[in-house]
């Protein structure tokens, strides 16, 4: 009951009465009007985009008081990745095999990791968000704590509309603004979208082929090889030295760069050092480097992860989640589709 009347207190002190909230946004927006003239956006455009921009009180809430449940990567995969996803994504992913091979083939990127992003992202397109992006990202910059990147998603977000991609009664997505079945923030659509169809827009809501070269574009310009894959999961000899596992608790992806170099060995070294295959068998015998990813502690899951891991990290930078990609992209490719 304590807890609860603190978190009551506190949401009070942060918005003391929703009328004063009300007005000390509106203002805020009038600003941005006014900073989005002098950027240069037309008038028809600012008018359309922020005719219907509200306050948006259950997007600070879920922000600010995201879940913090316990979890380890043994509860983590069964719950994304579970049998039926795994039978959803081989099905699509044979429905959808010819586009997604050529799309696989012009990027360079295997298709099973773009139908496995696709179905982790959005549940193969089925669950995009249904908030307003426009409202979303407004309502996150005038909540102050990380202003400059939220105004950032908002003069991209602009940008979206500007170049006529979707209409603005269309242009929704999660609760923090991560759009369409790719779930692109719009800085990121803006750098990776591709109209692979050529019709002038890159759909990444609707057109399931622009979503799927998104994807394999992202990852491209991330740095993929597809002469790799992802990683393994491997098995550690007894009272192994934890100073080789990949470092945690980095702030920037400058910093977890450094660290993955730090741990980074041949798989040679590797096998010297006595790690082998989950099932107890030798590494591959291949001229290949790769990490030591420890996603909970030295008595969970290890894997060693290649060069294709830091993309993946670079879309989200949590060992869940590049872990789920890679294990979801095992389960698609194999046994192979025909």
């Amino acid at each position: 009951m304590l807890k609860r009347l603190v978190f009551v207190v506190s949401s009070l002190l942060a918005f003391p009465a929703t009328a004063q909230t009300e007005d000390q946004f509106n203002a805020y927006v009038e600003k941005l009007k006014v900073e989005a003239r002098e950027k240069g956006y037309s008038e028809p455009l600012i008018n359309s985009a922020f005719s219907s921009v509200k306050f948006k009180k259950k997007v600070v809430s879920a922000d600010k008081n995201q879940p913090e449940v316990k979890e380890t990567l043994e509860t983590y995969l069964p719950k994304r990745v579970p049998k039926w996803k795994v039978d959803r994504a081989r099905k699509l992913y044979k429905e959808n095999k010819e586009v997604l091979e050529n799309i696989a083939a012009q990027y360079g990127v295997q298709a099973r990791f773009i139908v496995a992003l696709w179905g982790l992202e959005s549940n193969f397109g089925k669950i995009q968000g249904s908030h307003p992006v426009i409202s979303s990202v407004v309502t996150l910059a005038f909540d102050g704590r990380r202003e400059a990147m939220y105004k950032r998603q908002l003069w991209a977000a602009l940008d979206i509309l500007q170049q006529g991609h979707i209409d603005i009664s269309d242009f929704k997505g999660s609760w923090a603004g991560a759009m369409g079945q790719t779930q692109f923030m719009p800085t990121s659509f803006l750098s990776y979208a591709v109209d692979y169809d050529g019709d002038g827009k890159k759909d990444i809501w609707k057109n399931k082929h622009d979503a799927f070269a998104s994807i394999a574009n992202y990852l491209k310009k991330a740095g993929w090889d597809d002469n790799l894959t992802w990683g393994r999961q491997i098995k550690l000899p007894e009272q192994f030295d934890t100073a080789y596992v990949l470092q945690r608790g980095t702030k920037t992806r400058k910093e977890w760069l450094n660290n993955w170099k730090q741990s980074e060995r041949s798989l040679e070294d590797w096998q010297k050092l006595g790690l082998r295959k989950a099932d107890g068998s030798n590494l591959p015998a291949v001229k290949v480097s790769a990490a030591l990813v420890m996603p909970d502690d030295i008595n969970g899951r290890m894997y060693l992860a290649y060069d294709n891991y830091k993309a993946l990290m670079h879309w989200n930078r949590s060992y869940y989640f590049a872990t789920s990609v890679g294990y979801l992209s095992d389960r698609i490719g194999y046994p192979k589709i025909m």
